[in-house]
């Protein structure tokens, strides 16, 4: 039985677990969580693909954007996870269910790893693990991701997880640390009803 699409609930202290891995939600008052998301927003190659609507720079900047998605989790607007390494709770990136719009039973999702932890599958079974949270815990219907055009990583990443390319939205995104122009992106979708993907 999936929860009712239409509940708005505090998320704020949603968390799941498997295939290795610990999604737990970031403390915006932990010193630790708050230079972690730091350097995974102002990483060169999380800086390539995607620009943040609000630039944060230091550890304050960082500590207000993790105390304003506490907020939104809290209004049951968002979910913001840490990645973390189920043994050793070594945290290695972020994933989000965003935007979540409850009527429709629809969110948008995001993900980024930190240098040291890429290369080891963590953003596939992260993505995985939050779709199945999203699809059965929010009894969501539909979860969207997308990812700036040439960004073949994150594209492969969301086929091995049964995301369904949908088309090129044009001009939906910044261009790299730029707020003044605009490149295109591809979107990708998975419904609660898709078949599972296939795991290795």
């Amino acid at each position: 039985m999936t929860a009712d699409p239409h509940d708005i609930r505090n998320l704020a202290t949603a968390r799941t677990s498997g295939d290795g891995l610990l999604l737990r939600p970031w403390d915006p008052e932990s010193d630790a969580d708050v230079r972690s998301w730091l350097r995974g927003i102002t990483d060169p190659e999380f800086r390539r693909w995607n620009t943040p609507l609000v630039p944060v720079t230091d550890l304050t900047g960082a500590r207000d954007s993790l105390r304003a998605r506490a907020l939104r989790a809290g209004e049951g607007l968002a979910a913001s996870f840490v990645i973390a390494d189920a043994g050793s709770g070594t945290t290695l990136g972020h994933i989000g269910v965003n935007d979540i719009r409850p009527p429709l039973g629809v969110a948008t999702t995001g993900y980024w790893v930190l240098p040291e932890a890429r290369g080891r599958g963590v953003a596939t079974r992260a993505l995985r693990l939050v779709a199945d949270w999203a699809f059965g815990e929010l009894g969501l219907h539909r979860l969207e991701l997308d990812h700036a055009v040439g960004h073949g990583a994150s594209c492969r990443v969301a086929e091995r997880c049964g995301f369904r390319y949908e088309g090129t939205m044009r001009g939906a995104i910044f261009e790299p640390d730029r707020r003044d122009a605009f490149r295109d992106a591809h979107l990708h979708a998975r419904l609660a009803t898709d078949p599972e993907p296939e795991r290795p």
